[in-house]
């Protein structure tokens, strides 16, 4: 099966400056890919070459097989792309431009009322669609330019902060639709919504000044950051005691004091690596007859790992 996106050793030099350096990475069909870096590390650079908005200085993008220098019009023909600013005609009705949009996606003349609908139902965009487009929101008009997108049935789509703008409702919509139209089809999304990434996206691919850091799963690159796992425990005791006996159990590595509360202290215990201590621990507190408050297994957030790896670059 042919690979959706393929970029193998991606370049891009401005003069003196290097925007993007060496990246490789590959999105498969069906894929939901999240693309996240800081401001400046190459994300927009990246998305517009493989739009092919711009050429590359070194290396080579295919799209659905395609070489995005080679064939660019048949590249477009299969994308649909979402930039981070878009450039819409305000002194058209939504419907209005939505046809005239279509009228120029090769979508034979009978199918393209029905696309049109179908992309003002999926964007939730019925209410609106003979409103004028200066008069729209932010958000609203970040939803026509993605019902844009779709008007196609674009076999790959490439957006850029598809939910800049949006109120919650309609980032909750979006994030559904872009859910559902990952079922069958590709798509490579730009955000610096991190929630969203962790709970949409299949793979994670991490970007910092110009260079790949980092590409997993989400719940891989939390697991990489976290390492060994760590265990939060609130118990009433005597605190010298509590904490020695922590120490002494089977499979912790190291217990830290975390502050004390209402008679209650909190202690961060270390465990090695793959090991589950929650029922060690739980054992141990019945044994020893600690009132325990609480017992729950700290997680790393993407957040965290992201802030790690654009702060402190890694191979």
């Amino acid at each position: 099966m042919t690979t959706s996106i393929e970029v193998s050793h991606l370049t891009k030099r401005y003069d003196t400056v290097t925007a993007l350096a060496d990246v490789s990475l590959s999105v498969q069909p069906g894929e939901i890919m999240g693309f996240l870096g800081p401001n400046g590390a190459g994300k927009t650079t990246t998305l517009r070459i493989l739009t092919g908005m711009l050429a590359p200085t070194e290396g080579s993008v295919r799209i659905d097989g395609l070489d995005v220098t080679e064939r660019p019009l048949d590249v477009r023909r299969r994308i649909g792309y979402l930039p981070e600013h878009v450039a819409l005609y305000p002194e058209l009705r939504v419907r209005e431009y939505l046809d005239y949009r279509v009228a120029i996606k090769d979508v034979p003349r009978p199918e393209q009322r029905a696309r049109v609908d179908e992309a003002l139902q999926q964007c939730a965009l019925a209410d609106v669609s003979r409103k004028l487009i200066g008069r729209l929101s932010k958000g609203y008009r970040q939803r026509v330019a993605l019902a844009d997108c779709l008007l196609a049935h674009p076999k790959i789509l490439i957006l850029d902060e598809p939910t800049v703008g949006l109120d919650p409702h309609q980032i909750r919509q979006t994030r559904e639709l872009i859910t559902q139209l990952g079922r069958t089809t590709t798509i490579l999304l730009s955000t610096h919504i991190l929630p969203e990434v962790e709970m949409i996206c299949h793979r994670v691919t991490i970007i910092n000044k110009g260079r790949i850091v980092a590409v997993d799963t989400p719940a891989q690159l939390r697991q990489r950051l976290q390492g060994s796992a760590v265990l939060r425990v609130q118990l009433r005791g005597e605190v010298a005691a509590i904490e020695s006996a922590l120490n002494a159990l089977p499979g912790v590595t190291r217990v830290t004091r975390a502050g004390a509360a209402d008679g209650f202290h909190a202690f961060d215990v270390q465990s090695s690596p793959g090991s589950d201590i929650r029922e060690v621990v739980f054992r141990a507190a019945v044994e020893r007859q600690w009132m325990l408050r609480e017992l729950s297994q700290a997680q790393a957030s993407l957040e965290d790992v992201f802030i790690q790896l654009t702060t402190h670059e890694e191979p």
